[in-house]
């Protein structure tokens, strides 16, 4: 599977939707959270410099790029604070990552969790996902709390140039419960944010801008009657263990927590009805399991996405070592 490339400035790069369905398809529903946290960094014997950020990421990108020259994950996700906290610096070494990224036809996904409004709003969408910008992701995530109208900027620059976003929806850090969980059942803060994600996502496969040919495999994946991406080599598990089918994805992911999707049928989130991608960190390290995974999420599990971070990183510093953990991580979600 061959990715158009983001940042590219390519009118015909496919939609995101269809580019990450085809990624998950091709590698399993795994992300990679590249986080160099400082004891990571020390673990690694690396200087907690940009020096050592820059040997860290590449270390962690050589092992998502797999053997053969074929991704090993469906994306990478650089978590942009622990960048950002070397300064120019860190944002430069970023952006080489992004880069090398690109040139390896991996995904990523920018961890910023932006949310402003306005012309901030928009300054933010035009870093992070404009054809010109250095620091073009094919996706990044967003923050919708100061009302997800507000995000308006970065999700029509994300549709015009065939890139995504993930908004914050149900976290399973316990401070987000106070703002997620507000309203309760009938009309909880998340269940809004969801709904929201869905209507932007059901007008835009609508539209048929989320169909697309992807040129190197010749499979086509397309959004008919039963809302299904219609293309063979698939081979995530579903609930039952069996072969799932994975819903056409919209341009709108969610970000909910792997060890609280249960939560989501009490608070009122349809989470299939979204159509979008579910980002669900928190399996690995934060003891988020595949099957637990499954029975949370239900028959949204098709759209899923895991990521992991420090359970694979641990494994390094080794090419080798972090290969084996993304392999074991891969089998526990039924890959």
């Amino acid at each position: 599977m061959t990715a158009p490339e983001a940042g590219a400035g390519d009118a015909g790069r496919a939609p995101w939707g269809v580019r990450l369905a085809a990624a998950m398809d091709a590698a399993g529903p795994l992300c990679l959270g590249i986080d160099p946290h400082p004891q990571l960094l020390h673990d690694w014997d690396l200087p907690d410099t940009p020096v050592g950020l820059e040997r860290f990421s590449m270390t962690a990108l050589e092992s998502a790029v797999g053997e053969g020259g074929s991704s090993a994950v469906a994306a990478i996700k650089p978590q942009v604070a622990l960048y950002e906290r070397h300064g120019s610096a860190g944002f430069a070494v970023l952006e080489r990552l992004l880069r090398e990224a690109r040139d390896e036809e991996v995904l990523t996904i920018a961890d910023a969790k932006r949310g402003d409004i306005g012309s901030t709003m928009a300054g933010y969408a035009q870093a992070w996902l404009s054809d010109d910008s250095p620091l073009a992701a094919d996706a990044v995530t967003l923050s919708p709390y100061l009302g997800y109208g507000s995000l308006a900027p970065a999700l029509a620059l994300a549709e015009a140039t065939g890139r995504g976003v993930f908004v914050l929806a149900l976290t399973s850090n316990p401070e987000g419960a106070s703002v997620q969980h507000a309203g309760g059942e009938q009309g909880s803060v998340a269940r809004s944010v969801s709904a929201s994600a869905a209507r932007d996502n059901a007008r835009a496969l609508a539209s048929g801008q989320e169909d697309s040919l992807d040129n190197t495999s010749g499979t086509m994946f397309t959004t008919g009657a039963t809302g299904t991406n219609s293309a063979p080599g698939g081979s995530s598990a579903g609930t039952d263990g069996g072969p799932s089918i994975r819903p056409a994805l919209g341009p709108v992911g969610l970000v909910v927590g792997a060890t609280v999707a249960g939560q989501a049928e009490r608070l009122g989130l349809d989470l299939a009805g979204v159509r979008g991608a579910l980002l669900a960190p928190g399996f690995g390290a934060q003891g988020a399991s595949g099957a637990g995974m499954r029975a949370g999420f239900g028959s949204a599990w098709p759209a899923v996405m895991a990521t992991s971070s420090r359970a694979i990183l641990r494994r390094g510093p080794s090419v080798s070592g972090l290969r084996v953990g993304i392999r074991e991580a891969l089998e526990e979600l039924g890959r």
